[in-house]
């Protein structure tokens, strides 16, 4: 039912999506349909992994030095970097929030209130506010804009340079110490994503390939993955693969709010929007 149908629909079924003689023998062997493990795998008739174990060479490839230096912010990114400036010099300020759920590629528009200190924005970790920030890594321009999101949970300071659909640079955290740390981390490794708490960081997942994938053995990668799914615990965060959340932040063409290195867009309307509320041109 699941290859068929998709087979017919890119009219790809004379040749692929079911087991017949004459169509390409590309089959996945599983132990049960609960927990889905991979027993085998065929492809083109050969077999080419079996009992999690594959069964040919490791092909090397030597990547050219233009994907594998992506990371051109065009700036120093420094705790400074991440202030956000306030209309008033303390009290509280109404601002847009992308609301956040797991499981979920929608934000919500929500209408927060950020504590301003001293002229400054701050995020409010026991309100589950916390700071966003997307740099644009390509081309060195040294663009970036800051929003506010609500739904991780978490002290501390998450990063990752997958996000879809430019793949820039998003920082997210509670504290500017943390997010500077989380920040030039992926800078140096040439991208990924990473978990900072109180100065420390606490796991890394390097992708320095574009910033989006990884050299090295898929055993390795997900270890390192998995070390990233319990930082994310120990941070607070209850999301199921909040990576994957974060990831659609700055997708500017889901409802209804996102974050670009442009600023806000309201995607229900397709125009950007200020981050403090009331102050539209």
């Amino acid at each position: 039912m699941v290859t068929i149908n998709t087979a017919s629909c890119f009219r790809q079924a004379r040749d692929l999506g079911s087991v017949t003689p004459g169509k390409c023998a590309d089959l996945v062997f599983l132990d049960d349909l609960h927990d889905f493990g991979v027993t085998r795998v065929i492809i083109d008739g050969e077999v080419v992994a079996e009992d999690g174990r594959p069964l040919f060479p490791e092909a090397r490839f030597a990547w050219p030095d233009a994907i594998l230096h992506t990371m051109h912010v065009g700036e120093r990114i420094e705790a400074e970097t991440f202030r956000i400036p306030a209309p008033v010099g303390d009290g509280v300020v109404p601002v847009r929030a992308m609301g956040c759920a797991g499981g979920s590629t929608v934000t919500r528009e929500l209408h927060a209130h950020a504590p301003a200190r001293g002229g400054e924005l701050l995020a409010d970790a026991e309100n589950d506010l916390l700071k966003v920030f997307v740099f644009e890594r390509h081309h060195a321009t040294g663009a970036h804009a800051a929003g506010f999101a609500k739904g991780f949970g978490i002290h501390g300071a998450l990063a990752q340079t997958v996000a879809h659909d430019a793949h820039n640079l998003i920082v997210m955290g509670d504290n500017d110490d943390d997010m500077a740390i989380a920040a030039n981390a992926l800078v140096s490794c040439g991208g990924g994503e990473v978990a900072v708490r109180d100065g420390r960081v606490l796991a890394l997942v390097e992708l320095p390939i574009a910033g989006l994938m990884s050299p090295k053995p898929v055993e390795e990668v997900a270890r390192d993955v998995a070390d990233m799914e319990r930082a994310w615990a120990e941070m607070g965060c209850t999301m199921p693969s909040p990576f994957m959340t974060m990831a659609s932040m700055s997708l500017a063409c889901i409802p209804e709010l996102r974050l670009t290195d442009k600023g806000y867009v309201d995607c229900t309307a397709f125009r950007f929007v200020p981050l403090v509320m009331g102050s539209e041109a």
